[in-house]
């Protein structure tokens, strides 16, 4: 490039030019050295990874060598954050066991059917049609209310209040919970079946998920997602169904759940009869933080038992949760367990 004189530059002196020189050298150093320090100190930053990274990790590793699937949701967005065998959650339809109580207690407490102060005596040992549903929880000896027979998964109660229900409001209810539509979540899925009950033995037996309802992981963790975004501006009468579903974390059958962290986890464990052989299904659901809820767990194993199978898969999950987020999201415990 050919500058002209009458710019003026070159008529200055020597000195003049010279010092203008220097200057101009001096500023390029500075800002070639400004440009290398910030390069430098950007290589010492560690790099930012996604938020489910850490989630990812925890399910895949709780699961390896299991045969089933586990699922993690964004409780705002419905996003799936982390899963194992995604596909299999979108088509594999089981019983759901002792997992759709909580939906049976919403059936029965919007229909007025029962209130949650209710409370009944467990009777431990009884079947109902060839179903041997012996209760297996602490014998309390005292009468079990709504939220305590949540938390414990007393069969008992569940079958006893089922039969307070139509057996068309109860299909009814189930649909509206979501057991007969797909998620969309996945491309192909699967999509439940709820019938109706044609006796009070149906009735019963689907109110605790093992006659009448079959359902896909992907429609359960859906429908609990459901739960987790009433949780914080819930109506009164529902008090009984988040208290149960704490307090069976916090004591009752899905304590496996519970990690060794502040944070409190809600959720409800379930054990199913399978098709395929004299064995049962495992299922746990449940979300957290319990109070102020982000994320919800689904873990459904092919073989084992809901409290001590899914919950233990379920409380690795929660506990790399609690540890890669901020201390907002792992609340303090606050007050006594109840």
């Amino acid at each position: 490039m050919r500058y002209s004189c009458h710019f003026g530059f070159f008529n200055k002196s020597p000195r003049l030019v010279a010092s203008y020189y220097n200057r101009a050298m001096l500023l390029k150093f500075s800002t070639w050295r400004f440009v290398l320090l910030v390069c430098m100190a950007a290589t010492r930053l560690p790099a930012a990874q996604p938020s489910g990274v850490p989630l990812q990790s925890a399910v895949s590793q709780a699961m390896a060598g299991r045969s089933g699937t586990a699922v993690v949701l964004d409780v705002h967005s419905e996003r799936v954050l982390a899963s194992y065998r995604l596909d299999e959650a979108a088509r594999r339809l089981a019983y759901p066991g002792s997992s759709i109580k909580p939906f049976t207690l919403i059936a029965l407490l919007e229909s007025g059917k029962l209130d949650g102060h209710t409370a009944l005596v467990c009777k431990r040992a009884f079947s109902i049609a060839g179903h041997k549903l012996d209760c297996t929880h602490p014998d309390t000896k005292q009468p079990l209310d709504a939220a305590t027979a949540l938390a414990y998964s007393c069969n008992s109660y569940f079958t006893t209040v089922a039969l307070r229900l139509a057996p068309a409001q109860m299909q009814e209810s189930f649909v509206n919970d979501g057991f007969s539509s797909a998620t969309s979540l996945v491309p192909g899925e699967a999509a439940g079946a709820v019938e109706r009950a044609r006796s009070p033995d149906q009735l019963q037996l689907q109110a605790i998920g093992e006659w009448g309802i079959k359902i896909t992981p992907l429609e359960l963790a859906r429908a609990y997602r459901r739960i987790a975004l009433m949780e914080p501006k819930h109506s009164v009468n529902l008090d009984s169904l988040f208290a149960g579903l704490e307090q069976s974390v916090a004591y009752g059958m899905g304590h496996a759940a519970e990690p060794e962290t502040a944070m409190k986890v809600a959720g409800k464990t379930g054990t199913a009869p399978a098709d395929e052989g004299p064995w049962t299904h495992a299922w746990f659901a449940g979300y957290a933080p319990a109070q102020n809820p982000e994320i919800v767990v689904l873990v459904f194993l092919e073989r084992g038992h809901g409290g001590s199978d899914a919950a233990g898969v379920a409380r690795a999950i929660f506990a790399a949760f609690a540890e890669s987020h901020t201390p907002q999201v792992a609340t303090a415990k606050t007050g006594e367990q109840k």
